[in-house]
Order: C-alpha cells, then sequence, then structure tokens
C-alpha cells in the first residue's frame, strides 16, 4: 500500500515538474520551427521577433498538451507496484485524483489565471477524446509521413497554414521527440524507487 499512496500523493506534481523542464531543457519546440524553417526556405517566419516569440509561445501551448495527454494515458494504463499484489493498471477513482492533481501542479508550475487554467484543461480534453477515437495514433510512422494526431494538425495550421502537408511531416517529427520524452519521464516517476526509511539515531 505504501508504493500505491506514493504513487497517488507525490508523482502527479513531480510529474509536471519534470516534464515541464524536459521540454525547455530538450529544446523540442525551439529545434523543430528552426529546422523547419532551414529545410523548407520559410526564413519569413522568423523575420519579426516578436511574431516569433508568439509563435513559439503558441507552439509550447500546444507541445506541454500533447506531453501530458500521453502522460495521463500512459498513467492510467501502465501496471503500477501495489505492495505485494500484482502489478496493475490504475483504478478509475485513482485515475481521476491523479489527473486533478496534475493539472493542480501545471497550473501552479506556469502561473496561469484560472481562466487560462481552464482554457488548458478544455483542449486537454479535445486532445484525449481526439485521440481516444484514433486508435492509429500509436503505430509506427515513416519519416515522410504526417501523424494523424490533433498536436500535427494544429501546430502546422500555426506554423505554415500556406505549406500545410510540409508543416504537418515536420510537427510529426516533433510529435515523436515529446512522446519519447514524455515516455522517458513518467515511467521514470511511476516507478521510481520508494525512499528508504530515515535511520534512527542510538
Amino acid at each position: 500500500m505504501a508504493s500505491e499512496k506514493q504513487i497517488t500523493t507525490e508523482a502527479p506534481a513531480e510529474l509536471a515538474q519534470r516534464l515541464t523542464e524536459g521540454l525547455q531543457r530538450e529544446r523540442i519546440v525551439p529545434r523543430f520551427v528552426d529546422s523547419y524553417v532551414v529545410e523548407h526556405g520559410r526564413h519569413a517566419l522568423q523575420v519579426h521577433a516578436s511574431l516569433y516569440r508568439d509563435l513559439l509561445e503558441l507552439l509550447r501551448r500546444e507541445a506541454l498538451l500533447a506531453v501530458a495527454a500521453r502522460a495521463l494515458e500512459i498513467t492510467y494504463a501502465e501496471p503500477l507496484p501495489a505492495g505485494r499484489a500484482k502489478p496493475r493498471p490504475m483504478l478509475r477513482k485513482d485515475g481521476v485524483a491523479f489527473r486533478r492533481k496534475f493539472l493542480a501542479a501545471l497550473t501552479r508550475q506556469q502561473k496561469w489565471r484560472a481562466g487560462d487554467a481552464l482554457d488548458f484543461q478544455t483542449d486537454l480534453q479535445l486532445y484525449e477524446d481526439l485521440l481516444a477515437r484514433n486508435t492509429s495514433a500509436r503505430r509506427n510512422r515513416k519519416p515522410f509521413e504526417a501523424a494523424n494526431h490533433p498536436f500535427v494538425d494544429r501546430c502546422a495550421f500555426l506554423l505554415d497554414s500556406s505549406f500545410l502537408e510540409k508543416a504537418r511531416v515536420a510537427a510529426s517529427r516533433a510529435l515523436n521527440d515529446l512522446e519519447n520524452l514524455t515516455a522517458q519521464v513518467t515511467g521514470s516517476v511511476l516507478h521510481a524507487p520508494e525512499p528508504a526509511p530515515a535511520r534512527v539515531k542510538r
């Protein structure tokens, strides 16, 4: 029972923090945009510094939605330690509590106001509903093939609506990086070893 309690109370905030830090550290969004600009000669996207910053901010939000949706999907399905019992997926009520704490932690970290937090949660639900209906989203893709995923469609439109297919393929490559990061971080948080009990000095 100790392992289960630790997962439901500490892991949501740690997962939110480590996903946010991972996105910043790996610079997936800036690398995605910069490589797209170079590959397709779309230098106009970087001419106006303020518009470029706004674009990066919008795409970072989409990236956060994508990793949050994938992290929760992994969390609900991942077999978790349950003391002496056989590992099993998270119960529905535990999943609801985990999600609530995870989103609350994200809200604190991003310093969102109530309206911003509600907008993010609405978009996250949209992501989750679309992914639940699209069972082919997880299959392996060829490098030149665009993924059927809300991140890909939304980012391609934001990035370069006049070159939509090229932007979708580039966004699909970024999605691969995001999902790899999410799987690594989520797995390490869910299966972190329990801290050793403090030794009592005699």
